[in-house]
């Protein structure tokens, strides 16, 4: 414990974001730099708990008394190491994780919880700085090879355990550019591009190869796949959004978000789009659906120059606080306000689309919308409360399926659960030599969770291919620190 009283004598801080009347004008990151003197005060307020309830809380296990109790002392590179001990990415959580460490935090109890998520932040960058995360090359190759099919956090986290048990691993991505919603989905003024590219870089110099454009099942033939490799590891994502069949869909003007978001990474990163553009300048804007991906429409909107922005909800608005139903160290389901939501926008709960209204060109003009009552899992509409919001883009963030099963996942004849998921037995599929991982085998969720699933999923080919693994289960913990 680094400092017994220093959940006493330090408040959570975090710090300053940019301004807003700057950083609506530019796709930079919105969170501030790393303050080291910061980063030890808020480290101290650990208390080094005798049941650390936040390894409860975080999908990957990560081991946080210990590398905080490393910050605070200054050790950077033991902090790493115990941190990418469960984590292969802490850049990435560090800056789009809910920290739901955080939620479980025994702090929390009844004082703001330790910035976990923060600190994993300042371990990663101060890493990248010190010259700390350098190529970890395997001492011994197995001779086998591994097929991922997807570059996401789950195909990269395989990716990089398998590799560290010394196979061969080669990525197939179908888009030109590794990361999958990592590149194409989460904003830069979020997720900071050249943070995953350096991240990749690392990966190549490790042994990791990457194959762009290659679209398994289209462009590269699954018989490929399964001739040359001795296992193939499915991350493909959940891919198929889900739709709002009301009258009116067909209007101009209505899109999916994650076809909006991507749209704009490829513009910050000065590619070509191939489609046709989707921009909210000079618009009336309506995102519904309240989650992560719905905030970031918002915070890309109004960089747009949107007119207007509102989100709306179907769902009732959250408390402010936990209640009775949701008690410590659950996850709290409580209203959050994003930086998008900071910047500027309407936020509404408990509004149903009824109906896309269009103009004499085809175009969506407005959405008519009614309130609704809850009661339990069910609702209904309140009388008389149907009106018109002026709307000329209504973006659908409202989650997604299952993952895209014609082409490669039919083709392998891999079975299916109730949600349309490739169903699997410890990450193997139906099929042998098959596994999936991440959003595709348990469904959409978080990156922390993905991250968590390519871990255990590498284990599980590691023993198909082995017989026995040198790779950590999350449950046995941490690995012996040099």
């Amino acid at each position: 414990m680094g400092k017994p009283t220093g959940f006493l004598d330090y408040e959570r801080e975090l710090p300053q974001k940019r301004e807003v009347k700057e950083r609506i004008h530019d796709y930079h990151e919105v969170e501030g730099t790393i303050n080291e003197s910061l980063t030890k005060k808020q480290a101290a307020r650990c208390m080094d708990c005798g049941t650390p309830f936040c390894h409860h809380g975080c999908p990957l296990g990560n081991i946080i008394p210990e590398f905080n109790d490393a910050v605070y002392h200054g050790n950077w590179k033991l902090a790493y190491e115990i941190l990418t001990s469960t984590n292969n990415f802490p850049e990435f959580t560090g800056r789009i994780c809910p920290a739901p460490c955080e939620a479980s935090c025994v702090l929390g109890i009844n004082k703001p919880p330790v910035t976990i998520e923060y600190i994993e932040k300042a371990i990663a960058e101060k890493a990248f700085e010190d010259g700390l995360a350098v190529p970890r090359k395997p001492a011994n190759r197995t001779g086998k090879k591994v097929a991922i099919v997807g570059s996401g956090p789950s195909g990269l986290a395989a990716a990089a355990q398998l590799n560290q048990a010394g196979h061969e691993v080669t990525i197939y991505e179908r888009a030109d550019e590794a990361g999958g919603l990592l590149r194409y989905g989460i904003p830069d003024f979020k997720l900071d591009k050249q943070v995953v590219e350096r991240r990749i870089h690392l990966m190549k110099e490790e042994g990791v190869k990457f194959q762009m454009n290659a679209e398994v099942g289209v462009t590269v033939p699954v018989s490929l796949l399964r001739d040359e490799f001795d296992a193939i590891l499915l991350c493909g994502g959940s891919t198929v959004p889900r739709d709002l069949p009301v009258p009116g869909r067909d209007l101009k003007g209505i899109s999916f978000a994650m076809d909006f978001l991507t749209q704009q990474n490829k513009r910050v990163a000065g590619k070509e789009i191939n489609t046709a553009e989707i921009m909210a300048t000079q618009k009336n804007v309506i995102v519904i659906g309240g989650g992560d991906t719905g905030s970031d429409c918002v915070g890309t909107s109004i960089r747009h120059q949107a007119q207007s922005v509102t989100q709306i909800e179907i769902l009732p608005k959250p408390p402010q606080e936990r209640t009775a139903a949701m008690p410590w160290p659950n996850w709290p389901v409580i209203l959050r306000t994003s930086s998008s939501h900071e910047e500027g926008c309407t936020r509404a709960w408990s509004l149903a689309t009824l109906e896309f209204l269009g103009n004499d060109h085809n175009g969506l003009r407005a959405l008519k919308i009614a309130e609704v009552e809850w009661n339990g899992k069910s609702y209904t509409e309140k009388a008389e409360t149907t009106r018109e919001l002026p709307c000329e883009l209504a973006l659908l963030a409202l989650g997604f399926l299952h993952p895209q099963q014609q082409g490669l996942l039919h083709e392998l004849g891999v079975e299916y659960d109730e949600r349309g998921n490739v169903k699997c037995t410890q990450f193997h599929t139906s099929v042998e030599g098959v596994f999936a991982a991440g959003d595709m085998r348990r469904g959409q969720s978080l990156v922390v969770w993905a991250i968590s699933e390519g871990r255990e999923a590498a284990r599980a080919v590691d023993l198909y291919l082995a017989g026995v693994s040198s790779l950590e289960a999350k449950e046995k913990g941490i690995l012996s620190l040099s």
